[in-house]
């Protein structure tokens, strides 16, 4: 048979066997959103008795809060959401050992800079300007701003430090934690334009995205903007984190342009990853993080929305990376190690939107699903000519939008404002991205030189190797052409 019939024949029976899991799902989401609803009402009961209590007599201070059986259950979740945070801070060190070991090794100093570059400045940017622009309180919709800084009130301590703050927190746990994934969202840009970016360049793009773009889009959902008013649901960011960076990424790379010798004559050119292993490391450094970055979104400690929460991430997590190793090796024949472990973030970024409320099942098929599109997203750009060294255009954008619209799928919530939702994301993150990194390269260029690029940014940018003990390798020593 053909690829094409091989491909058809799958796609065929991955919709069939969707179509019957999500008839059977169905039934199944609602019983677990009629047991979820129970304990909501249980525990709505419990906060509404507390929130009379504390309207009755109130909180005159941080003490009496603390002497209040409030206090022991408000202080779990607190713990559970700054553990969550640090979890999510390891997925950066996933992210950077990702980023390295499918890349070239001559660019592996300049790989870990930027990483680091952009983890502390898009905490920085975050605390600054970031947070109230993205949880400006009440505003239009659309755009707002709360001021400058995290927008503690140091004359109400119990409005910072209580649940009076509105959520099961402190407002210092709340930063932490949302400034943990603000800085993801610039991260997956750094494996998109890996191998041939200025530095400076870089710095600056992820600077301004962080402080703009990423924070007003997001303000539309979690913020409580107008997606938020019409019943867009992404839990924990499919499309307002994995999406903008995916598309970020994606406007970068059309003006970057791909690395040298990856195209040449109608070809394509393989430039193999220079450390498997390590790759390695960081997906499994990734999905660990990834139980804090969906369980830590819950938002407090609850026992069985985390737990469940766990489950779907899980099991997303091992379909994709299955379906990946079938996808290839129908596909491609070939059993592909990159793929697999690309399957895995295809899963997690795909289930990431509904990971509070789809089945069980549903999140095999949704991981399943992103695990083979993942492959066939990737074959595409390269055939687009779109070079994506990591495939992070394909794992966080494609499989981004996937995940999103498969809440509008396999849970009542509507197909139509799920689509609408995403693309209004994803297309002003586009046209904001492009715009910028266009007036970056006519100001002062975004590409290192050929000589540069051949000779790796390690040496050229930051004078420095990964690996000194081992003799240089060229672009065109590794099969490809140059330029």
């Amino acid at each position: 048979m053909t690829k094409v019939v091989k491909t058809s024949i799958l796609f065929t029976a991955l919709a069939v066997f969707a179509t019957i899991v999500a008839m059977n799902a169905y039934s199944e989401t609602v019983s677990i959103q009629d047991a979820a609803a129970d304990t909501i009402a249980v525990t709505e009961v419990t906060d509404e008795a507390d929130a009379i209590e504390e309207s009755e007599g109130g909180y005159a201070s941080l003490d009496e809060f603390m002497a209040s059986p409030a206090y022991v259950k408000f202080m779990i979740d607190n713990l559970w959401i700054l553990i969550a945070a640090f979890l999510v801070l390891l997925m950066h060190l996933g992210f950077a050992s990702v980023e390295s070991g499918l890349t070239q090794s001559k660019n592996s100093v300049n790989v870990i800079y930027k990483n680091v570059f952009i983890l502390c400045t898009g905490i920085l940017i975050y605390a600054f300007v970031g947070f109230q622009l993205m949880y400006p309180g009440d505003f239009n919709g659309i755009l707002g701003f709360g001021g400058f800084g995290i927008g503690f009130d140091s004359s109400d301590p119990v409005g910072m430090l209580t649940p009076a703050y509105g959520e099961e927190m402190t407002i210092w746990s709340d930063f932490i934690f949302q400034a943990m994934f603000a800085a993801t969202a610039a991260t997956i840009v750094s494996g998109c334009v890996t191998g041939r970016i200025k530095l400076s360049s870089f710095m600056i793009f992820g600077a301004l995205l962080l402080a703009i773009s990423y924070p007003i889009t997001g303000s539309w959902v979690w913020g409580g903007g107008w997606l938020a008013e019409l019943g867009f649901y992404d839990f924990a960011g499919s499309t307002l984190v994995h999406g903008v960076g995916g598309v970020a990424g994606l406007a970068c790379v059309l003006l970057l342009g791909a690395r040298s010798g990856k195209f040449k004559d109608g070809k394509i050119f393989a430039i193999p990853a220079h450390n498997i292993p390590l790759a390695t490391v960081g997906v499994f450094l990734l999905w660990i993080g990834w139980f804090g970055f969906n369980g830590g979104s819950v938002l407090s400690a609850d026992p069985a929305e985390v737990s469940y929460v766990f489950v779907t991430t899980a099991l997303a997590a091992c379909a994709g990376a299955l379906a990946a190793m079938v996808t290839t090796q129908v596909v491609m024949k070939s059993l592909d190690a990159p793929m697999a472990l690309n399957g895995i973030l295809a899963g997690l970024v795909g289930v990431t939107a509904g990971a509070d409320v789809v089945s069980l099942m549903s999140a095999v098929v949704i991981g399943a699903v992103a695990g083979a599109l993942v492959v066939f997203a990737i074959l595409m750009f390269d055939k687009l000519k779109i070079d994506d060294p990591v495939g992070a255009i394909s794992v966080h954008g494609v499989c981004g939008i996937w995940g999103t619209l498969a809440v509008g799928i396999f849970t009542p919530a509507s197909f139509l404002i799920q689509l609408l939702g995403t693309t209004a994301i994803l297309g002003a993150t586009f046209v904001f991205s492009y715009a910028v990194f266009a007036a970056i390269k006519a100001i002062m260029g975004v590409r290192v030189s050929a000589e540069v690029e051949s000779d790796g940014l390690d040496i050229s940018e930051h004078g420095n190797k990964a690996y000194p003990d081992f003799s240089p390798v060229k672009t065109s020593e590794l099969g490809a052409y140059t330029a």
